[in-house]
């Protein structure tokens, strides 16, 4: 009869490092306007799931895509912009 071994090392809790690094939260920071107004959206069509939108639903919709994009295309403008690593 053949053993079964595992070839790699156990992976416990302890030895996996659950933070975030400075840098993920930096991006997390800069994404936070978008992440917001994604969440306004998502909010705002959640509201007219269950029921016919009237006007005011519809306003309340359209700006809340109007926010995603002016902020995916601040993002974007922003990134397009940053040079990491000492380029010029």
């Amino acid at each position: 009869m053949k053993t079964i071994a595992a070839l790699q090392t156990l992976v416990t809790a302890a030895s996996l490092d659950l933070e975030p690094s400075a840098a993920e939260l930096d991006a997390i920071e800069l994404e936070m306007p978008l992440i917001r107004a994604e969440v306004a959206l998502l909010d705002a069509q959640i509201m007219t799931i269950d029921r016919p939108a009237n006007e005011l639903d519809e306003r309340r919709v359209r700006r809340a895509r109007n926010r995603v994009l002016a902020a995916r295309r601040d993002l974007t403008n922003r990134a397009g912009t940053e040079h990491t690593g000492g380029a010029a």
